[in-house]
């Protein structure tokens, strides 16, 4: 789950959207991503190990991912995930149906 500041839950499917993004700067380890994803919301979203990792795992298994194992900043062994090129074409799908119902939310959120 990626918790919001007021605790609200975002809608299915943007997390693995959220984590293939932050894939595309480069190879990352779990904690990495979360970091990043924390930082980048301004501290917005923070994305627990209870969801990260079986949403990892479920991009690993469709091919959206791969992992390899490698050494971390504190010289701990890690395993770094990088987006495939499956993946970058599923985060445009993904993206492309974010904008239309965050759209279509705010449309229906204009009218009185």
């Amino acid at each position: 789950m990626v918790r919001t500041a007021t605790k609200n839950e975002l809608l299915p499917g943007t997390l693995d959207m959220l984590i293939l993004h932050t894939l595309t700067r480069g190879a990352m380890h779990g904690y990495g991503i979360a970091q990043k994803i924390q930082e980048i919301s301004d501290e917005v979203l923070q994305v627990e190990e209870g969801s990260l990792y079986p949403a990892l795992q479920r991009l690993l298994v469709k091919g959206w991912v791969k992992a390899e194992w490698g050494t971390s900043e504190n010289n701990r062994r890690a395993r770094y995930y990088t987006v495939t090129s499956a993946g970058k074409k599923q985060l445009g799908t993904e993206a492309e149906n974010f904008r239309r119902m965050v759209h279509a939310i705010a449309r229906v959120m204009q009218t009185a």
